[in-house]
């Protein structure tokens, strides 16, 4: 089964920690919580989260100080970050979002608000993570239960097959070459051999039963897509 969307939440406050650690747990998120600056820095280079919720002024090294290093680094350049912060100064939202962050939340704020807003960037951003249910013709996937029907009848797929199927369900129309669709798989640190994409694609079409070579196409000298309206 494939693990929630993970958001590493970068805060000194232990009260703002475990209000974040329970809020972000309730909606289905796998939360890392980091007390500084330094160790959000550690986490991210263990592991890539979803998206990371920042605060501005922490101990040691600043929040401002983390985004910049993250926005410079090629791994991390496009990672969704969020500040959340009691600087609520024009000044500093603008700073905040001129930084590269993707949305600037201050405190005091709705645990309900900030995980709508989550939702809100990885749409944009991560739209594979952002946790909502999709259907497609007859295909429906729920990325939180981790099922998928096909015409109302569940199937069974492999986790590979399953991240492989939310992708392209996430991006319908769109031809993707077998490099592209292995650096989603792959992950963060996750070994696959070039032309397992091959593998992977059989598995998900046999696994939707007889709409699964008509929706899932083969992009001769390129790779697949997954088209939105059936023939």
């Amino acid at each position: 089964m494939s693990r929630p969307s993970s958001v590493l939440v970068v805060e000194d406050d232990p009260a703002i920690q475990e209000l974040l650690r329970y809020a972000l747990t309730q909606a289905n998120f796998d939360v890392c919580i980091a007390s500084t600056a330094e160790l959000g820095f550690a986490e991210i280079r263990r592991e890539l989260p979803a998206v990371v919720l920042l605060d501005l002024m922490l101990p040691g090294m600043s929040g401002v100080s983390l985004a910049r290093q993250l926005r410079s680094d090629p791994r991390t350049r496009t990672l969704p970050i969020i500040m959340v912060t009691a600087k609520a100064e024009e000044v500093d939202r603008v700073q905040g979002l001129e930084l590269g962050a993707d949305d600037y939340v201050t405190k005091p704020f709705s645990p309900r608000e900030l995980v709508a807003r989550i939702r809100a960037v990885l749409r944009r951003r991560a739209p594979h993570l952002a946790g909502e249910s999709i259907e497609i013709g007859p295909i429906r996937l729920d990325p939180l239960a981790h099922e998928v029907s096909v015409g109302g009848t569940q199937v069974n797929l492999g986790p590979t097959e399953f991240d492989l199927l939310l992708y392209l369900m996430n991006h319908p129309d769109r031809a993707f070459t077998r490099d592209q669709l292995l650096n989603v798989l792959r992950g963060d640190h996750r070994y696959l051999a070039d032309r397992t994409i091959d593998v992977y694609v059989r598995r998900l079409r046999a696994g939707l039963g007889p709409i699964g070579d008509s929706m899932i196409e083969t992009i001769r000298g390129t790779g697949y897509k997954l088209k939105s309206r059936q023939q």
